[in-house]
């Protein structure tokens, strides 16, 4: 689980990361990396639609991500605002694809 300080809250703050943000696209998720300036720790925030499936499939695909991303959080840089977009296939696919999907991204645009 990630701590609040760990997390982005603000609509607005998911708008600018996700608007002039680094885009990195993968077979299941979208992650967009942006600068937070000022903020001493990686923030993440985490988008899945309907378009993934029913509340349950949601949450749990949620879920996941955010045990994946508390996993990242030692080797993201600091102030790093990251926000991870859930696609359609990402409800059929296994913890394992989830994670190596989004460390690529994470390690490409994020990495310390």
């Amino acid at each position: 689980m990630l701590a609040k300080p760990n997390r982005l809250t603000r609509g607005s703050d998911y708008k600018v990361v996700v608007r002039r943000g680094a885009r990195c696209a993968g077979a299941h998720t979208v992650t967009y990396v942006g600068d937070a300036g000022g903020s001493s720790q990686a923030r993440f925030g985490f988008i899945v639609s309907r378009q993934v499936g029913t509340a349950v499939v949601r949450n749990t695909v949620r879920r996941r991500l955010k045990a994946i991303t508390a996993e990242a959080l030692p080797w993201v840089r600091p102030g790093a605002d990251v926000v991870i977009r859930a696609l359609p296939g990402a409800a059929s696919a296994d913890y394992a694809a989830l994670r190596d999907d989004v460390q690529r991204c994470l390690r490409r645009k994020a990495a310390a």
